[in-house]
């Protein structure tokens, strides 16, 4: 079974006879991007606040804390998530707040994570405003410490890090969009090209004859310029 040999400089020549469309893919994917990045999409920022659960009241007052009460408490950080991003506490957290936002909406702000093999877990608002995501995830702490309470019966949750008003946004983030759109321009761009010069049948050069028509070349005619003569 006979294998094709690819020539590089054939490769080579292929990708500079069609490097205009290349560079022009890549310099208008990449300004789209910058743009949109920049002027069309919302900035969203993110406030957080840290809670942990089962902390140490044992601890200071009986000067011991379980290895089995930690392991309770780890497993229960999952139910403690659920209860975090409920529809109960998502309606008291707006009515405290008087947000003019449905439960179902704000739950898709809320992102509750636990934080390794730790008691503790992180609770992530996001928002378009930097002051109401702070709110939001300090309140919903608030009123999570207090639901626990009630329903779990677990009175040793305290909140470690209260959320603060984020600086700057998470999202979009133009330099990273700007990168990818760079990377899928050019490599939609070197496949044009080739797909291009797959469906380019035209002899254009000796080399072309030789290629496509498989017959030896014995001469060539060269271009002349012939310059008009004025009378």
């Amino acid at each position: 079974m006979e294998y094709e040999e690819i020539d590089l400089r054939e490769l080579f020549f292929v990708l500079r006879k069609r490097i205009a469309i290349i560079l022009l893919l890549v310099i208008f994917s990449v300004a789209a991007s910058g743009i949109v990045s920049y002027f069309v999409l919302d900035k969203q920022y993110q406030a957080s606040t840290t809670i942990i659960v089962g902390s140490s009241n044992a601890y200071y007052d009986n000067k011991e804390l379980q290895l089995s009460d930690i392991t309770m408490y780890q497993k229960l950080l999952k139910t403690f998530s659920e209860i975090a991003k409920s529809r109960m506490v998502s309606e008291k957290v707006i009515k405290d707040l008087s947000l003019s936002i449905s439960p179902d909406a704000l739950q898709k702000k809320i992102a509750v994570t636990s934080v390794g093999d730790t008691q503790m877990m992180t609770i992530k608002v996001t928002d378009l405003d930097p002051q109401i995501a702070a709110s939001i995830a300090n309140k919903l702490a608030n009123i999570f410490k207090s639901e626990v309470a009630q329903l779990m019966k677990v009175q040793n949750v305290e909140i470690i890090d209260p959320a603060v008003v984020p600086t700057s946004p998470i999202k979009p983030r133009p330099m990273l969009n700007m990168a990818i759109a760079f990377v899928l321009a050019l490599m939609i761009g070197v496949g044009l090209a080739f797909l291009l010069e797959y469906l380019d049948h035209t002899v254009k050069t000796p080399d072309d004859v030789e290629k496509f028509l498989e017959l030896p070349v014995l001469g060539t005619i060269p271009d002349v310029e012939v310059n008009s003569v004025g009378r």
